[in-house]
């Protein structure tokens, strides 16, 4: 969706829809209701990504944002949405107009319905339950997991206002820039932090790039954010599993092949390398691919020129190669598993996504995230009070898969009820992959 048109000028879809994007739960709820007193459509968003999100799939005429989002820094946020939607009026919970932004004709419905949101009474943070809580500023959780027992007695704007400066204070204190969140990546945590600094550095690049980790951490989603903030993004980023094709077939799908290039063969066919031309294309399991294509890959990663299969021609392809491994690569080309020089290629920038054992910090925002998705398609759950510490206590083998899968099985097997209990957790084996 472009966000090129004139400020001011609003296509129907857009007017009087508002996304609001505020990890407080109830603050949205309030403002939810007196917005649609005023007959606005509302989408409700528990973050910038999910707001990001909306926004992409449809337009909105007004972006109400909290002074604090969990996965990245508003200013930032802001200055992105400005200059994707300059038609759309851009405002702060707190009333302040974002600089540069447009004007609703209908922008005091908008400041009074946060004026009624603010001046409504409430007994905790603005209605959040301790789940929400820890969601929304997971950082400050202590490590045993046990939110204060002051929290729910605390005014909604001190709380939340205490608990942001910690957020902020902690992340200072590592060193680490709260800028460097994305929006595809959940979690606040040093190592999740650090690993959106990385893909920042080396995404606006065409170098290549190795994404280490254990199965189900999210490479590939590591793989998409560096797909786009690179200056490929407007272009295709093409996947291939080498895991999940036969040996036989994987060369035709990698290079692509001709007609009767072999049995089956019946019309020529665009491999996966040709068909991302001008963009990126992700490799996942590199490990899993046989030496003999090992070969032939390297050989394209130094000359840039493919050779389908069945054709004496070569093709020259700009491509840039992410690839991704659960397993240690170096170790496997010392046993002559995997080519070392091939290694050497692949490993240009190497980048390790943490397993979820290692960011147990951000368990609560996960939960939350994948909670609030389910919530899309089925009433919305929440973890009841002593379920948390039996997620952080877990060692997760299946990492943040493994977390989602638990979670919709406990949303399945708590039936009517609104909350996942204890004994709605169910950890089960998790085949390693």
């Amino acid at each position: 969706m472009s966000g090129s048109a004139s400020a001011g000028v609003l296509d129907a879809v857009a007017s009087r829809t508002v996304v609001l994007a505020s990890a407080d739960a109830g603050l949205r709820e309030r403002l939810r209701r007196v917005l649609l007193g005023l007959r606005w459509q509302v989408r409700e968003a528990v973050g910038g990504a999910e707001a990001m999100a909306f926004l992409e799939d449809r337009r909105a005429e007004a972006l109400l944002v909290d002074s604090w989002l969990p996965d990245l820094e508003v200013g930032e946020f802001a200055g992105q949405m400005r200059l994707l939607y300059p038609g759309m009026e851009l405002l702060r919970v707190d009333g302040v107009m974002e600089a540069g932004g447009a004007r609703s004709p209908r922008r005091n419905e908008l400041l009074h319905a946060l004026r009624e949101a603010q001046d409504a009474p409430v007994g905790s943070l603005s209605g959040m339950n301790d789940t929400a809580v820890w969601a929304a500023a997971p950082t400050v959780i202590p490590a045993g997991g046990v939110p204060s027992a002051t929290w729910g007695k605390t005014e909604s704007r001190v709380g939340r206002t205490a608990l942001r400066e910690s957020v902020l204070e902690r992340a200072d204190g590592a060193g680490v820039a709260m800028s460097t969140a994305l929006p595809e990546m959940v979690g606040m945590s040093s190592r999740m932090l650090e690993l959106g600094r990385m893909i920042r550095l080396v995404a606006p690049r065409s170098t290549t790039v190795l994404i280490e980790g254990e199965t189900g951490t999210g490479k590939e989603v590591v793989a998409r954010a560096v797909h786009r903030l690179s200056s490929r993004s407007a272009k295709a980023f093409a996947v291939l599993n080498c895991a999940a094709i036969p040996e036989t077939l994987l060369e035709a799908e990698l290079f692509g092949h001709t007609r009767g290039a072999f049995t089956g063969a019946v019309q020529s066919r665009t491999g996966r390398i040709e068909a991302a031309h001008g963009g990126t294309l992700f490799l996942d399991e590199i490990g899993e691919m046989p030496l003999a294509l090992q070969a032939k890959m390297l050989r394209f990663l130094e000359s840039g020129e493919l050779q389908r299969v069945g054709d004496n021609e070569t093709v020259r392809v700009d491509v840039r190669v992410i690839a991704a491994t659960h397993q240690p690569l170096e170790q496997r080309a010392e046993e002559r598993a995997f080519r070392l020089d091939l290694y050497h290629r692949l490993a240009v920038f190497p980048v390790e996504v943490p397993a979820l054992r290692m960011r147990v910090d951000d368990i609560p925002l996960l939960a939350e995230h994948f909670l609030e998705q389910m919530g899309k398609e089925t009433p919305r759950k929440q973890l009841a009070g002593e379920t948390m510490p039996l997620l952080r206590q877990y060692g997760w083998p299946g990492n943040v898969r493994e977390l989602m899968h638990v979670l919709e099985r406990g949303a399945i097997l708590c039936g009517e009820q609104p909350e996942i209990g204890v004994s709605h957790i169910r950890f089960g084996r998790v085949t390693q992959g």
